[in-house]
């Protein structure tokens, strides 16, 4: 894979199946056969002292115990298939190890690459319903997860598997008679899965909810920390997230306890059948009813110490491919969601005027009770003004977010320059609608590079004018790296008015058709909002522009004026007409006065 490429991992979508793990796991590795073939022979070759040395070892005793002619050319032999079978497991492992990890890197990148395809792809009320620390838990702790069973399956199960072979294949060969001693080993792996796999998969569980929890408590916390601050309730907050740290802690100490009754239990059971097989295989060769030479009872006992060793390597490895399937079912979560935007195989927008036709629109949310907008009908010319009022929760949220194409109408139609916005793939309209709000979000980077956020093929000079007439080259000049200062995270080395100002050079350099202000001046000192008033009357001229406003001062140049209660247009005028009617508008006039 070539340094920075992009990786197409559509096809990695299809074959993720989260109810069914072992598929996921082949469909997801198993593109990467050659790779995989390539470790395994390395594999094959670098554990060959597994079942080598038991074999020699015991041509050796032999040949001390038992003498014979030749003995001394014998113990040559064995002693140089001792020292090549030993010295080639170093470059063999180092190949082994770099195939592997092709392999496994690989797949950890598309697993990342994916979900963050698929988080771009869902519904915004997918996020309205989930915590940006799980989302995050998921990309990074999740992968990570199955990533590190995917080894352990392949290195340990492939240890375990070929030294079970080797030392099953020998032993037929030199005492074929011990061959069901060592087939009792089968019903202890029986309990171990039966009667504890169960009680460890729920307690992993347990502690990954906990876990995705803690996540969002951490995640929550750092947000809140200006709030806690300002209330002085630091020590609230520290017993807030303590109490979920001892309830964290209690889900992992019962994890603990479960994987340590498993992993006790399966090392007394297979060092008690290793005691018994060296026992026996003394007897038999004791009292001669199986001819056993004293170098065949030490192979028989290494065979069988590494058989039962293999055998607890892979009840061992429960917890870990328990682990490993949880996150394969969390990963799910986002990679098998059906609340995705409906764009594929729609239309893509070439071009955008600015007419919008709501026609007898309505949208309730899932679960909802009743409407968020109701019988909704309005008709907006293209490069016309509009002004959008109403109490909390009259539905001035929503009214946008069907302007963004985030939100389909439930009923009714919404064209755009005549024809139904439904039938558009919406990700093509966005490319010409710009959106200032009222908290500007800053991503940790350069200036420039916020500043380009979503542009392409600008020179310095579209830059430069760009932030010109946003009221911005003042304050960027006194930086100090200027436009290429690194940004704080959310653009904390910025006032909330320089990071208005930049939203709208932003908006300006995507020279968009459709504009929508949402509170874009509410939280701004009176100095600040007359410059960023200033740069949005340049970024309004010859745009179909909306404007949701809490301050109704910010309004009042509107061509018309859209009054909302309860998701339905209670009045609409110049905002002149209206505060002559006396309606509810002039109402929340009057309560800004005296306010």
């Amino acid at each position: 894979m070539s340094k920075g490429k992009v990786l197409d991992v559509s096809d990695l979508e299809q074959r993720f199946q989260s109810g069914k793990p072992w598929k996921t796991l082949w469909g997801i590795y198993g593109v990467h056969y050659v790779a995989l073939a390539q470790a395994t022979v390395y594999f094959i070759i670098k554990q060959s002292p597994q079942w080598i040395m038991p074999l020699v070892t015991a041509n050796i005793i032999d040949i001390i115990a038992i003498p014979r002619p030749n003995g001394l050319r014998n113990l040559g032999i064995n002693a140089f298939v001792l020292l090549v079978v030993l010295v080639q497991n170093v470059p063999m492992h180092t190949l082994y190890a770099q195939k592997l990890s092709e392999a496994a890197r690989s797949v950890e990148a598309e697993l990342r690459a994916a979900i963050v395809r698929r988080l771009q792809q869902l519904s915004i009320s997918f996020y309205k319903n989930s915590s940006s620390g799980v989302l995050q838990t998921k990309v990074l702790r999740d992968v990570e997860a199955v990533d590190q069973m995917a080894r352990q399956l392949f290195d340990g199960g492939m240890t375990a598997g070929l030294t079970i072979l080797s030392a099953l294949v020998v032993t037929a060969w030199r005492a074929p008679q011990f061959l069901p001693i060592f087939l009792v080993s089968v019903p202890v792996i029986y309990f171990l899965r039966r009667y504890l796999f169960a009680n460890l998969k729920k307690r992993n569980a347990e502690f990954r909810t906990e876990v995705e929890g803690m996540s969002s408590h951490i995640v929550g916390m750092i947000d809140m920390i200006p709030m806690a601050r300002a209330h002085a309730v630091e020590q609230s907050e520290i017993d807030r997230v303590g109490r979920k740290l001892g309830t964290l802690k209690d889900a992992g100490m019962r994890l603990d306890f479960q994987n340590a009754i498993f992993g006790s239990t399966a090392w007394a059971s297979f060092n008690f059948f290793n005691m018994t097989s060296l026992v026996l295989a003394a007897w038999l060769a004791y009292t001669k009813i199986i001819h056993l030479t004293p170098g065949d009872v030490v192979m028989l006992s290494t065979y069988f110490s590494a058989i039962t060793n293999a055998v607890m390597l892979l009840a061992t490895m429960l917890p870990n491919i328990t682990k490993g399937f949880e996150s394969v079912r969390s990963i799910g979560d986002i990679l098998e969601s059906p609340d995705l935007e409906k764009n594929l195989g729609k239309e893509p927008v070439k071009d955008v005027k600015g007419e919008f036709v709501f026609e007898a629109v309505n949208f309730v949310y899932s679960g909802a009770s009743r409407g968020s907008i109701s019988d909704f009908t309005l008709k907006v010319n293209a490069g016309e003004t509009i002004g959008v009022v109403g109490p909390s929760g009259s539905g001035k949220s929503t009214l946008m977010s069907l302007l963004l194409g985030f939100e389909r109408p439930t009923s009714g139609r919404l064209l755009l320059d005549g024809r139904d916005m439904n039938g558009f793939d919406l990700r093509s309209y966005r490319k010409y609608v710009g959106v200032v709000s009222q908290e500007t979000l800053l991503f940790q980077g350069t200036l420039r590079e916020n500043i380009l956020y979503g542009s392409r093929n600008v020179d310095e000079a579209g830059i430069l004018q760009a932030l010109k007439d946003a009221n911005a080259t003042e304050f960027i000049e006194k930086l100090p790296n200027g436009l290429d200062t690194m940004m704080g995270d959310r653009g904390a080395r910025l006032s909330g008015g320089q990071k208005q100002r930049i939203a709208i050079a932003r908006a300006l350099l995507r020279n968009p058709r459709v504009l929508i202000l949402d509170e874009a001046t509410s939280a701004l000192d009176a100095a600040s909002e007359t410059q960023v008033q200033s740069a949005l009357d340049r970024l309004m001229k010859g745009r179909t522009t909306f404007i949701v406003a809490h301050r109704l001062s910010t309004i009042r140049k509107v061509g018309r004026l859209v009054v909302l209660q309860s998701g339905r247009i209670a009045e609409m005028g110049t905002p002149e007409e209206l505060t002559e009617q006396g309606g509810i508008y002039a109402s929340l006039c009057a309560m800004q006065r005296a306010g």
